[in-house]
């Protein structure tokens, strides 16, 4: 099969369209080709499309949600969808993802009417744009022979979406740094206009970079084989409107590590400096016995 861009952005809008069973209950599709443990961004990016289904004329504006076991690739997940409230200008519903009969993770979200309020955000990093920094391609034969296999492979599969880091060393080397990363990225070809996926696809990318940022002054890396990793929550708040196939700046810190665990938080900027949208998750970074 031919992995143009094109078709890997068509892979990952119908991973994000689910199939409605009944009402509330939506089964989304597996990745093809998946194997081991589902992407935790898949299932979030999943789940916030089961509550988006449910609401008709407010949006997106927060989630928050729980990992409770690993998911399997090879099989589809079920969306059950509990219409907690319904207000004049919020709605709140929870969403429960199953895999044989067990849950694998539960999701909050709230909705709002848009209105106009009082503004002020965070200014955005200084970095360089996108234009700028080389191509995932271009890093990789760079960095070639600083790799493990495992990492080499997993970073040459074809992917929807293209991320550039400003300094792509930082999450591949085992030297210790400062908990902090600066990337940019966006799909591989444009998205359909409809805001409700660009929010979803946002949900599932906010997943990627955040639990390494809290290995980085630890000298371990990505793939390490001494770590065992897992997101454990995620939360994710949607400030204002954004389109995912356009260059959005990813930039993520971690202030806490401790207890087998590490806490970061992300911002997600646009070109022209809009703070759209803010994630903190907190994963399990253990060293294995």
């Amino acid at each position: 099969m031919t992995h143009t861009p094109e078709r890997l952005v068509e892979t990952l809008t119908a991973l994000l369209d689910l199939e409605e069973l009944d009402t509330d209950l939506y089964r989304g599709a597996r990745l093809p080709g998946g194997r081991g443990r589902v992407f935790g961004g898949q299932v979030i990016g999943q789940a916030l499309q089961a509550a988006q289904r449910s609401v008709d004329d407010k949006i997106a504006h927060s989630l928050h949600a729980y990992f409770m076991r690993a998911g399997d690739a090879e099989h589809p997940i079920l969306f059950r969808v509990t219409r907690d409230f319904d207000g004049r200008s919020f709605a709140t519903r929870r969403v429960m993802a199953l895999q044989g009969g067990q849950p694998i993770l539960v999701l909050a979200a709230s909705f709002q009417h848009q209105e106009e309020g009082l503004h002020h955000q965070d200014a955005m990093p200084d970095v360089p744009p996108p234009e700028a920094l080389g191509s995932e391609a271009q890093v990789q034969a760079e960095m070639a022979g600083e790799l493990s296999d495992p990492v080499r492979k997993f970073l040459a599969q074809p992917r929807p979406i293209e991320m550039r880091p400003v300094a792509p060393g930082d999450w591949l080397r085992s030297e210790p740094r400062p908990p902090a990363q600066h990337s940019w990225f966006r799909t591989v070809a444009p998205l359909p206009g409809d805001p409700t996926l660009h929010r979803a696809v946002l949900a599932y990318a906010s997943d990627m970079l955040l639990l390494g940022t809290s290995m980085m002054p630890h000298s371990v890396r990505l793939g390490d084989p001494r770590m065992q990793t897992a997101s454990l929550d995620h939360a994710l708040w949607l400030h204002e409107p954004f389109r995912f196939d356009d260059w959005l700046l990813y930039t993520t810190d971690s202030p806490w590590a401790g207890n087998g665990r590490g806490f970061n938080r992300g911002r997600i900027f646009t070109r022209d400096g809009r703070l759209v949208a803010s994630v903190a998750q907190e994963g399990l970074i253990r060293k294995r016995g």
